[in-house]
């Protein structure tokens, strides 16, 4: 064919030009080459011999690459690529003569460019070979393959970030990218190289993977894989690898001595988690620090005498002795000794001795009394009157207990006024001194009334107890927790206080019920209440619990707590996205009887949008199984149980004390829980070392209040105001790092740039709080202000910076946390009884012209309950309780006035409106 043609023609071409040269060698006087013609006659025969052949070769970029080949005997060297000849004119010859053999040596040379090897690209590889020529013969050099090098830029596979355990092995997978020539590959750690020569502990496999055999937490970092070859150098993403370590406790200590120097008292040990101590996001350990058992200390035994031996026989010296040993008991445990003579003499009488009638010595020497008939009767005396002291003592005693016994039985179901002189102290709602309405801003009339003399109830202030406060016996009335008294009486105690204010938790976990509510008083709070109602608060944890007026039924009197359970004693069953949105509250006790709902408020951590949640109210029943009472959105105004979720708070209308707890279930990963980020550190430091706190807690007040209890007590500080962030239901986790610190003065001790809290940790976890700690380094002594910054974020997610200055030297001084609260009684309530009952009057008997309960819930801003406060007998008194619920602390009265006089009714004084006016 053509190509054939083309081939043969060249070939001739090229024969011709060798036939050429040769004769011009031979026939040019003069030449360099003439040598050539005058070869010895041994070496005519040689056939050309390659002293260097073409190497493959690569191109990079646009810069071409010379190939070489030199031949020795030959005449002529010609290039060939991808079969055709390389033209005459594109050869770089040099010819020269080997001094040793004379024999004529050729040196050709060609360029490749880029242009050239593309022409082919995708068919073959673009190769080329050298042809020698000698007067014998031809020889054929090597091919030398030219290719366009290149390194691709993406990673076919890159190491994926993991987090691992202590000694586990890991295996981060690579797959460099495309090139020619093919890519090394070399791993990083923290921009270092890693050499497996050096450290036998990394290993990479053939393919390019690297394995840690067994990781220490020196291996936490960010590994990388890089590949390079001629054109380019590439690097993967950086994959994390955090080596955490599991909290493990370490061995009990011994007991401590027991409290108590003499009797039943307690002793305990304790044990920390620090075998090993969790590290880079590592669970901690699981169970209690400090456990207490009973004990019994032995108390110290006095001695006693025991009886006088027999006198012994009159001796030649006129005397007798008898003894007595301090044996019953003998003293022990640090008792003391007997005090008194243990050795006594007396001489005899004249008859035994009649040589001596001197009288009997003691053994001081001092004569002894002989005995009489007088020392009997005064004996009898004696004992006549300490008998009559102790029949008179034992009547004072039967005459006191009969008394309390009386008293204690009193009927509690008598008149109102009977109960409120034993259990209350009697006060008037007029006030003692004029104008003190006045006092109060404007529009405080409007509240104002003036008691009717004429009506039979009357209001009291009852007695005010903190939680120091107990009293000699619980009483409840009709409730299944504990008995009633015969004919449905309920006794009445108004007794003296106890003085340890354990004793009502410790009388309440005697019961089956109670076993598990908390021994702390910290967070309890309990009170005495007759129908008057009241309030129970424990501080600085946002739970309360009010009892309005008339829940209590008139007769009765109810010793009711108020308590906060801790979360990792309480297990929720939580399934799914379900989390827990409130602390664990009860409030009791159980099955007494109420004639309206009492309002528990307490704080709750969700981000209050309702498209977000399912919320459900829960309560644990007698058995202790926790049953859904109430689903958010889809209450029954025959339901006993009612909610009302505000921004922060949840307020839960309940005709049943229990224990009950908040739960939401996420609807899509939209929902979000409040988390408060707590910072604290050591108060003093007197060491380089310098240790940062920082707490992942709900956003309840009770969390935070506990924390900062256990801070005080480890000696810590806040150095910080709480910051707010939003855990969302991802599933990712939680991270946290500290940056920006002045490298001049600081440095993190910290292997990883970061520390993670699991998601699980914080969405179904059962510890109340979380915590990490940063340890940092100052580099002097000298050095006390901290300047950095704290970011927060969660995986795959949008994240928060906090702005840290403060000085290390600087100690704040702890809050005073204000003591618990029990009010009962009107004073309780910020609008006085009797004004309560003209307003309810008033109001729930509707109006043709809308002023009743329904324009003062619009006016409340209550309108969204409308059909709840219609299912009760007096709407007006529960908006007026969840209004005092509300602002306990902070409302204002005279707004509440301000509101009955926007009503439209026609006088300001509208509780003395005629139903006619209506």
């Amino acid at each position: 064919g053509r190509k054939g043609g083309k081939e043969l023609r060249c070939a001739a071409f090229v024969y011709f030009n060798v036939v050429l040269n040769s004769l011009a060698l031979s026939l040019t006087p003069g030449s360099e080459h003439a040598a050539t013609s005058t070869l010895p006659a041994a070496f005519t025969d040689l056939l050309p011999h390659f002293l260097v052949e073409p190497e493959d070769e690569y191109i990079v970029k646009n810069k071409p690459v010379t190939l070489t080949c030199r031949s020795t005997p030959a005449t002529q060297i010609y290039f060939k690529c991808n079969g055709e000849w390389v033209h005459q004119d594109d050869h770089l010859i040099e010819r020269t003569i080997d001094p040793a053999t004379a024999l004529p040596i050729m040196q050709v040379k060609i360029d490749i460019t880029r242009q050239q090897v593309e022409k082919v690209f995708g068919l073959d590889e673009y190769w080329c070979q050298c042809v020698a020529w000698s007067t014998t013969g031809t020889q054929k050099s090597q091919k030398a393959f030219i290719r366009i090098a290149y390194l691709r830029k993406n990673f076919e596979e890159e190491p994926q970030g993991k987090e691992v355990t202590l000694d586990q092995e890991v295996l981060l997978r690579c797959h460099p990218p495309e090139g020619v020539p093919p890519p090394e590959v070399e791993w990083q750690r923290n921009e270092d190289v890693l050499d497996p020569a050096s450290d036998p502990n990394f290993f990479v496999t053939a393919d390019h993977n690297l394995i840690i055999k067994q990781a220490r937490l020196a291996d936490t970092g960010n590994y990388t894989c890089a590949a390079k070859n001629i054109v380019a150098r590439r690097k993967s993403p950086s994959a994390t690898v955090v080596v955490y370590v599991n909290g493990g406790w370490s061995t009990w200590t011994t007991w401590s001595s027991c409290s108590a120097v003499c009797g039943r008292g307690w002793q305990k040990r304790s044990r920390s988690c620090t075998n090993p101590t969790p590290l880079n996001g590592g669970t901690s350990c699981e169970g209690q620090n400090v456990q207490k058992s009973a004990c019994v200390a032995t108390c110290p035994v006095d001695g006693g005498w025991s009886e006088w031996s027999k006198w012994s026989a009159c001796g030649a010296d006129c005397s007798m002795w008898r003894s007595r040993e301090c044996t019953q008991p003998a003293p022990s445990t640090g008792g003391k000794d007997c005090q008194g003579l243990d050795l006594q003499s007396l001489n005899c009488t004249s008859l035994e001795c009649p040589q001596s009638e001197s009288p009997p010595l003691s053994t001081h020497g001092a004569p002894l009394q002989p005995f009489s008939t007088d020392g009997a009767e005064d004996v009898a005396l004696y004992v006549g009157m300490v008998a009559v002291a102790l029949c008179l003592t034992l009547l004072l005693i039967v005459v006191v207990l009969v008394y309390r016994r009386r008293k204690e039985g009193l009927d509690a179901d008598v008149a109102d006024s009977s109960i409120l002189t034993t259990g209350f102290q009697p006060m008037g709602i007029k006030p003692t001194k004029p104008g003190v309405w006045a006092q109060r801003p404007q529009n405080s009339h409007l509240l104002t009334i003036q008691p009717d003399l004429t009506s039979t109830s009357t209001s009291y202030q009852g007695t005010l107890r903190s939680r120091h406060d107990t009293v000699g016996k619980f009483s409840m009335a009709n409730g299944p927790l504990l008995d009633p008294l015969p004919n449905g009486s309920h006794t009445l105690h108004n007794g003296k206080l106890g003085a340890d204010p354990g004793e009502f938790v410790s009388r309440l976990t005697a019961q089956g019920y109670f076993k598990t509510l908390p021994r702390d008083v910290d967070n309890t709070s309990y009170g005495t209440f007759n129908f008057l109602g009241g309030r129970l608060t424990l501080p600085n944890t946002g739970i309360s619990l009010l009892i309005p007026p008339e829940a209590i039924p008139r007769g009765k009197i109810y010793e009711i707590y108020l308590t906060v359970q801790r979360k990792e004693d309480i297990r929720l069953p939580l399934a799914g996205c379900q989390t827990l949105l409130s602390p664990v509250v009860s409030c009791g006790p159980p099955g007494v009887v109420l004639t309206r709902p009492v309002i528990l408020s307490m704080d709750h951590c969700s981000d209050a949008c309702p498209e977000n949640w399912a919320v459900r109210l829960k309560k644990q029943n007698y058995e202790g199984t926790w049953e859904d009472v109430l689903l958010m959105g889809e209450e029954h105004p025959s339901d006993p149980y009612y909610c009302q979720l505000e921004a922060e708070t949840c307020r839960v209308f309940s005709e049943q004390m229990g224990r009950f707890a908040l739960v939401g279930e996420s609807l899509h990963m939209g929902a979000a829980k409040r988390l408060r980020l707590v910072l604290f550190s050591d108060a003093y430091c007197t060491t380089l070392e310098y240790n940062i706190r920082v707490y992942c807690m709900d956003d309840t007040q009770d969390v935070f209040k506990e924390v900062m209890q256990m801070e005080r007590q480890l000696g810590g500080r806040l150095i910080d105001e709480p910051h707010l962030l939003l855990f969302k239901d991802s599933y990712h986790n939680l991270r946290l790092s500290i940056h920006d610190m002045p490298q001049a003065h600081w440095r993190s001790k910290l292997l990883a740039g970061y520390q993670e809290i699991p998601f699980y940790h914080i969405w179904n976890g059962s510890q109340r709080y979380l915590h990490c700690t940063f340890t940092l380094e100052r580099l002097s002594l000298a050095t006390c202000q901290l300047s950095c910054q704290l970011c927060v974020w969660q995986v795959e997610g949008e994240g928060q910076s906090f702005g840290l200055d403060f000085n290390i030297a600087k100690v704040t001084p702890p809050a005073l946390a204000p003591t618990h609260t029990a009010l009962a009684g009107p004073s309780a309530f910020q609008i006085p009884y009797l004004i309560r009952q003209k307003i309810c009057s008033s109001l729930d008997t509707p109006c043709p012209n809308g002023a009743d309960w329904r324009m003062l819930a619009q006016r409340l801003k209550l309108d969204r309950h409308m059909s709840f406060f219609a299912s009760n007998v007096s709407p007006t008194s529960v908006i007026l309780d969840l209004w005092e619920a509300q602002h306990f602390h902070s409302g204002n009265i005279n707004q509440l006035a301000t509101v009955m006089a926007d009503i439209g009714k026609q006088e300001a004084m509208i509780f003395l409106v005629s139903d006619g006016e209506c």
